[in-house]
């Protein structure tokens, strides 16, 4: 029986964290959650190590290996998320900066846009599929809007 309640928590504690949102650069000076931004460009969201980690703007990037970490500090700007890793459909939709789950995301062009999903109002929203009907259109204008929307 404590086999089994373990197991729900632990089940239970990884769905809320899959969903969780997180600021791109958190009040400890984490940025994205502690994903590795290099991995994005393989098409992978995956969750980087404190052991290998480097430092950009006052921000600190963990990655999944050193060649991860090395090729971010060669060349950091290649990797970083566009509007400073806030929501990209917030940005061009609402003019806002949402929040983001470190998992949900979309590299086009060699560039990296993060997205929310989670809870929003106790309902599950995605912006994932919004961002992919209107891609085009949402990207130019999430960049157009970025300038404005960056100072609020």
């Amino acid at each position: 029986m404590k086999n089994f309640i373990l197991t729900i928590a632990v089940v239970i504690s990884s769905i809320t964290i899959a969903h969780a949102q997180v600021q791109p650069v958190d009040e400890n000076g984490l940025a994205i959650g502690g994903y590795d931004v290099v991995a994005y460009f393989s098409n992978t969201a995956e969750k980087g190590s404190i052991r290998y980690t480097a430092t950009y703007n006052g921000a600190t990037y963990q990655f999944i290996n050193a060649q991860n970490r090395d090729a971010f500090k060669k060349e950091p700007t290649r990797y970083l998320p566009q509007f400073d890793g806030y929501c990209a459909w917030g940005v061009a939709a609402k003019d806002s900066k949402f929040p983001i789950n470190p998992e949900t995301f979309d590299v086009i062009d060699g560039k990296l846009y993060l997205l929310f999903n989670g809870d929003f109002g106790g309902e599950q929203f995605n912006t994932a599929p919004l961002w992919n009907a209107e891609t085009s259109k949402l990207k130019a204008a999430a960049h157009e809007k970025w300038p404005s929307v960056k100072n609020k």
